[in-house]
Order: structure tokens, then sequence, then C-alpha cells
């Protein structure tokens, strides 16, 4: 088998190396599979960086949180996946053309659906619905504002928010990406360009303070989610694409009562029942086929070129995801 790893954090394309080793044996409960599809996320190049904030506690590391592949081995007592299933790996570590893990962990992908779009379909789709449905309720004509609005996970939260009435005020730092977020159903699109006051122009656009900010930015990206949001609002944190620490006033904390809380999705996986897994699985299986979780991709590349594939994912001016390729699909 081959993985990537890094042994020390810095620049994505410096550390990364990729290695081989044994293929692994699955034990009971566990399953091994071969991934064809794996992601590649902002949090992936954070993490390597070591500016995610839950970074491996022991180098060296793999990373990847996102994948599609094939079962072809089986452990003891594994009863609902056989070889030949195809598979959306959960974890960390996902970024080897073969990983074991236990059978819960490896939630068969829908029947016929594209491969490249299952892999992406969990880490972005599934935070997008999570944000939407478990932080705060929200009724059809309420607003939320977000930033980060062109990224994987802001383009489904409009799509979601579009389905469900719901309307969005959608912070981005380019301009030429306007009408790609309002053909996704954005209602507002607000252009970060350094120089215009963010929270007014938010308040300005809307005809009711949003009751939710979702922040994928941090530092002070934060405290103006916190501003731009009704009294008793709520900012949710998912993202550290600044590698600061969120900043928020403590006007908005204290006299305004606006909570912010965080949420990563890995956390959320460790924790969930199977029926919540299987309840999010059915959600975002319906979507893929409605053909709601189209994702673009931007560059695609085997694992053997981990170094150009994170290279390409660092640089600015993307306008779709950058994906890994199984060395058994080169």
């Amino acid at each position: 088998m081959k993985r990537a790893i890094f042994r020390r954090h810095g620049v994505p394309a410096d550390v990364i190396e990729l290695i081989e080793a044994p293929d692994p044996t699955p034990g009971p409960g566990e399953v091994r599979v071969r991934n064809h599809v794996m992601t590649v996320n902002p949090a992936d190049l954070l993490t390597i960086e070591g500016r995610y904030g839950a970074e491996p506690t022991k180098l060296p590391a793999t990373p990847g949180t996102g994948a599609w592949g094939i079962v072809d081995a089986v452990g003891e007592d594994v009863t609902r996946l056989s070889v030949g299933d195809a598979v959306l790996p959960v974890g960390a570590g996902l970024w080897a053309d073969t990983v074991v893990l236990p059978e819960r962990m490896a939630p068969k992908a829908p029947d016929g659906a594209d491969p490249e779009q299952c892999a992406m379909m969990r880490a972005n789709s599934g935070t997008a619905h999570l944000l939407l449905g478990d932080m705060v309720d929200l009724e059809p004509g309420d607003w939320i504002v977000q930033n980060a609005a062109n990224s994987a996970v802001g383009r489904m939260v409009i799509r979601f928010a579009r389905e469900r009435g719901l309307h969005t005020v959608n912070i981005v730092r380019r301009a030429d990406v306007a009408d790609l977020l309002k053909a996704d159903g954005a209602d507002v699109v607000v252009v970060d360009d350094g120089a215009t006051d963010l929270a007014a122009a938010v308040v300005a656009a809307v005809d009711t303070a949003p009751k939710l900010a979702l922040d994928a930015v941090g530092g002070a990206a934060t405290g103006v989610l916190a501003q731009a949001v009704a009294n008793g609002g709520m900012v949710v944190v998912y993202g550290l694409l600044s590698g600061q620490d969120n900043s928020v006033a403590a006007r908005d904390l204290v006299f305004r009562g606006v909570t912010v809380r965080g949420f990563w999705l890995a956390e959320w996986f460790q924790s969930a029942t199977r029926e919540q897994m299987r309840d999010l699985n059915v959600f975002l299986t319906g979507k893929l086929e409605k053909g709601l979780l189209n994702t673009d991709i931007d560059g695609r590349y085997p694992l053997s070129r981990i170094h150009d594939a994170v290279g390409h994912a660092g640089r600015g001016g993307r306008n779709g995801k950058i994906i890994l390729t199984g060395e058994h699909d080169a």
C-alpha cells in the first residue's frame, strides 16, 4: 500500500511525502478498503501546517478525511459489509490507497453514484446540513449569514437553505464568484474588498437580522459576524482558514447575548449514534440523487503526485476541489 505522511509541520508541498508499507490486515469487526478517490480539504492543509487546532498528537501522520473506496477484505464478526461493496470511509488518515477501519466507520456509498461526488459528499455537505439543522431553530423566511461562501461547504449551505426557504447573505473575497453563488440560490453576496464595513453591509441587506452566522475563517472575521447577527443570535465556528484565534467584542457577547460555539464534523461522527449516521447518510444520498451535491473539481492527481496536488490546493483563485486517485487507478 501507499500513503502520504508528514513528519513535521510546514508548507504542505515541502513536508508531505509518499511511503510504501505492507497491506494491513483487518481485525475483528474491521474492513479493509482500497481507496479510489480521496479529497483534499482546507482542513487537511491547515493540519499539515500545524494551524488547524486539532493536529495529530504524534508524527508522522497521514492527512485526509474524505474518500470513496471498495472493500476488499473483511475481518471476523463483520455482518453488514462484503468484499466488493463501495463505501465512504469515515475518519482521519485517508490519504492512502488502502485503509483498515471499523465496519461502522465505512457506510455504504449510494448505488450507481459518481465516486468523485460521493467522496466529497460527507465532509462538505454533511457539515452544511448539520450547521443548518442542529444549531438554531430556523423557519422559512429567516436569514443566515456566512463567510467563505464560495467554499464547498458555503455553496452547500446556500443550496440547502434555498430548499428550506431560508435567505442567505454570503461574504466572499472575490467579486467574480457572485454569479456562481446566485445560481446556487444566494440572496445577497457581499464582497470583502478590505474597505467595506461588512457588518453594516449585512445589516443593510436584510429585512430581519440573521439568527445564525457560519464562520469558516476565524480571527477578526468572527467578530464581524457577531456584530451582524440579531440580539441573542449564534455564530458557529466550523473552520479556521485565517489560522487566527477567534475575536469577538465584549459588547456582542455581554450586552447583546450573542453566542459563539464550535462545530467539528470529525467529533460529531465520533459521538453520533448509528441512527444519526444513518439519517445523515439517507439525507445526503437523497440530495446526491437529485444532483444538489454536485461539486466542481479543479484538479485530479494520482496519489503519486501528492506534492502537485497539495500545491494546487493551496493556490488561490480555484473554483473547485482537488482530488486524489488511488494508485490502482493510475
